[in-house]
C-alpha cells in the first residue's frame, strides 16, 4: 500500500509538472482538473492554439527540464476568498467556479511550484528528485467537455503514464502498442465486422456480413445452451409506456440514462401537417429488460409448484451515452443483452446461484477465457437507506452469495457499499489476452422491483409469499463481448467462430469452375467458405487472407485440381498439411461441434 500511495503522489505532481510545462508554451492557457487515474494521469486545458500528439515529444522534453530542478510542491491553506480573487486575478474562470461549488466549510489548500500554484487536495512528492524523469510519458490527446457536460466547452485533455522504473514503462508502452494492434474499431473494420456511422446515429452498430455471422453463431449458441440448462424464452417490445417506467421507478431513479419520451397519438404525416393531438400517449426506448419481464410473470396468478421461473432474452436495450463517452462496441447507446430473470422461493436461491455461477463459468470457458476476478458487491452498513429492501432480506442474499462463492470456490473480493441500490450482486471481470479486467457477466437479487409490481406466488400454507428474483447475464452486451473477443483474439478467431472459415484461391480462370464446385460441398455440409477468384496473383490472395486471419486457405491449381488430397494452409503455420476431402470435412465438422480452439496439425 506504501508503494501505492507514493506512486499516487508522483503521478499527481506529474500532472502539475504538465501544467507547467503546458503555461510555458500557453501562457493563457485556461486550466481545468488533473487527477491521477490508472497508471498515470491526465490534465485538462482550454488552449489558444490547438495542440496535437506531434507536440508530445517536447512538452515531455520540458516536463523533463522542470523535474530536473528539483521544484517543490509546497502546500497551503487559503482562505475561500482569497482563492477566488487570486484564481479570478490569474483569469482561471473554471477554478474560480470549482472553489464556488466547494462546500463552504472545506479547507482549500494550494500547492505552489517555484511561480506555478494550483488548487489541489494533494499528495504530492515533497520535491521533483523524487520522481523519475526516465519512467514516464505522454501517450496522447483527447477531447474532453468540462466537467462533462456537452452543452460546456471542449477542453484538450493531455494524458501521461508513469511508474517506479525505466523498464515498467518500456513494459507498459509495449502493452499499449499491442493494445493498438488489437483495437476492435481497428480489426473490426478490416475484416468488415461492424459500422458505426454518424448519418445512422452515434453508439448505433450495423453488423456487416461477417459480423452479423459471428453474432449468429454466439446467438444460437446462447439459445442452445439455455434450453439445455432448463431456461424458457421470452421476447419484449423496444419501447414501454411511460407508466411501465414510473411503476419500476426508472422514470424517476435512471432517467438521466433514458431517451426522452416519444409523443404518439398521430402519424408523421400528420404531426408535418401540425395536426392537433387528440389522445396522447407516451413511450420510451427500454433501458433494461426487466420490467417487462415482471410484467410477464404478473401476468397470471402463480403457485410454488410453478418455480423457479428461469426466463432468458436477447434484448436490445437503449441508453444515452454522452457522445464523449461512447468508444466503438464497449460503450453504446444501443446494445443487446443476455438477459434472463430467475424467480423463485427463499429455498431455491442457494441452488440457482449455483446453477448460474456455472453456467457463466462454462460460458468463459467455451469462448476461451481463462483468467478472470469476482467481486462481491455487497451494501453500505452505514448507509442501509439509500437501498431497497429490508435487513432480513439484504442479509440472507449478502450471506448466501458468499456461501456460494465459497462453495464452488470462487476467486473473489468483496467490495462493501459497491451493492445496486436495489440488491447485492456478483460482478464477474475477465482478464484479455493483455491482463485487461472487463465487466462482463452480472449475478444480482433485486429487492425493487418485486415490491413495486407486488410479485407474489401462493405458497405451500396457501398464503402469498414474495418471491425472490435474481437478475443475471452471461456475455453482459453481445456488443462488449464480441469488442473484448476480438482484441482478446486479435481477430484470429476459432474456427467455430470463424466468420469465414476455409478460403479458396484459384490461381487462374481455368479453376474458378473447380473452387466453386469445392465450396458448394463445403457449404453443403454447413462449413464457411468464401471463394477469391479476383484477377490478381496469388500471392497477393494469399496475404490477404492471412491478413483476414482465415483459419484455413486453399490453393487451387492444376496440380490440386488433379490431387485426392487437400494441400491446408492453416493460419499460424508454416507447413501445408496434406489430408483428403473427406477427412478434412469430417474433422472441421468435429471441431466446430466441440467448439475446439485449436486447429489441425
Amino acid at each position: 500500500m506504501e508503494k501505492e500511495d507514493k506512486m499516487f503522489s508522483k503521478r499527481h505532481s506529474l500532472a502539475h509538472v504538465l501544467a507547467m510545462a503546458i503555461l510555458k508554451k500557453f501562457p493563457d492557457a485556461k486550466l481545468g482538473v488533473g487527477p491521477v487515474i490508472e497508471n498515470g494521469f491526465y490534465y485538462d486545458f482550454l488552449l489558444p492554439d490547438k495542440l496535437s500528439d506531434t507536440d508530445l515529444p517536447k512538452l515531455q522534453k520540458e516536463m523533463k527540464k522542470i523535474i530536473q530542478q528539483k521544484v517543490e510542491f509546497k502546500k497551503t491553506v487559503v482562505s475561500r476568498d482569497d482563492s477566488i480573487k487570486a484564481a479570478k486575478a490569474e483569469n482561471q474562470n473554471f477554478k474560480v467556479e470549482l472553489i464556488e461549488d466547494l462546500p463552504v466549510d472545506e479547507e482549500l489548500s494550494f500547492y505552489s511550484s517555484n511561480d506555478f500554484s494550483d488548487l489541489c487536495r494533494g499528495p504530492h512528492v515533497a520535491d521533483s528528485s523524487e520522481i523519475n524523469p526516465n519512467a514516464f510519458a505522454l501517450t496522447h490527446i483527447a477531447g474532453a467537455y468540462w466537467r462533462g457536460d456537452e452543452k460546456r466547452e471542449m477542453l484538450t485533455r493531455v494524458y501521461g503514464v508513469a511508474f517506479e522504473t525505466k523498464e515498467e514503462l518500456e513494459n507498459h508502452l509495449a502493452m499499449l502498442e499491442e493494445a493498438k494492434k488489437r483495437d476492435h474499431r481497428k480489426i473490426g473494420k478490416e475484416q468488415e465486422l461492424f459500422l458505426i456511422d454518424p448519418m445512422v446515429g452515434l453508439g448505433l452498430v450495423m453488423w456487416q456480413p461477417n459480423g452479423a455471422i459471428l453474432w449468429h453463431v454466439m446467438e444460437e449458441f446462447w439459445h442452445r445452451e439455455h434450453l439445455k440448462a432448463g431456461y424458457k424464452l421470452v421476447r419484449t417490445p423496444h419501447i414501454g409506456s411511460r407508466n411501465l417506467w414510473e411503476t419500476s421507478g426508472h422514470w424517476g431513479f435512471y432517467n438521466e440514462s433514458m431517451y426522452p419520451p416519444l409523443e404518439i397519438g398521430q402519424s408523421l404525416s400528420s404531426a408535418e401537417q401540425g395536426a392537433e393531438i387528440k389522445n396522447k400517449e407516451e413511450y420510451l426506448l427500454k433501458p433494461m429488460n426487466c420490467p417487462f419481464h415482471v410484467v410477464t410473470y404478473n401476468a397470471k396468478p402463480k403457485s410454488y409448484r410453478d418455480l423457479p421461473i428461469r426466463w432468458a432474452e436477447c434484448g436490445t436495450v437503449y441508453r444515452y451515452e454522452k457522445s464523449g463517452e461512447l468508444s466503438g462496441l464497449t460503450r453504446v447507446r444501443g446494445f443487446t443483452q443476455d438477459d434472463a430473470h430467475i424467480i423463485c422461493t427463499k429455498d431455491q436461491v442457494k441452488e440457482e446461484l449455483k446453477r448460474v455461477s456455472r453456467f457463466i463459468t462454462f460460458i468463459f470457458k467455451e469462448f476461451g477465457f481463462k483468467d478472470y476476478k469476482i467481486y462481491l458487491s455487497l451494501r453500505d452498513p452505514n448507509n442501509k437507506e439509500k437501498y431497497a429492501g429490508d435487513d432480513e432480506g439484504w442479509d440472507f442474499t449478502q450471506k448466501v452469495l458468499e456461501e456460494v462463492a465459497q462453495e464452488e470456490k470462487l476467486d473473489y473480493v468483496t467490495e462493501e457499499g459497491e451493492a445496486a441500490f436495489y440488491g447485492p450482486k456478483l460482478d464477474y471481470k475477465i482478464k484479455d489476452a493483455l491482463g485487461r479486467e472487463w465487466q462482463c457477466s452480472t449475478l444480482q437479487f433485486d429487492f425493487n422491483l418485486p415490491e413495486r409490481f407486488d410479485m407474489n406466488f401462493i405458497n405451500d400454507k396457501g398464503e402469498k409469499e414474495r418471491p425472490y428474483m435474481l437478475h443475471r447475464a452471461l456475455f453482459g452486451s453481445f456488443e462488449r463481448f464480441i469488442g473484448l473477443l476480438i482484441e482478446h483474439y486479435a481477430g484470429a478467431f476459432p474456427l467455430w467462430l470463424s466468420p469465414v472459415q476455409i478460403k479458396i484461391i484459384s490461381v487462374g480462370d481455368s479453376h474458378i469452375e473447380h473452387c466453386q464446385k469445392l465450396a458448394e460441398e463445403f457449404t453443403n455440409q454447413e462449413i464457411r467458405v468464401e471463394v477469391d477468384y479476383l484477377d490478381e496473383t496469388v500471392g497477393n490472395k494469399i496475404r490477404k487472407a492471412t491478413q483476414e486471419k482465415i483459419p484455413y486457405v486453399l490453393v487451387i491449381g492444376d496440380k490440386e485440381m488433379n490431387s485426392a488430397d487437400l494441400m491446408v494452409r492453416v493460419r499460424g503455420q508454416q507447413d501445408l498439411v496434406t489430408i483428403s476431402k473427406q477427412k478434412f470435412i469430417d474433422k472441421i465438422k468435429e471441431d466446430v461441434a466441440k467448439r475446439s480452439l485449436e486447429l489441425i496439425k
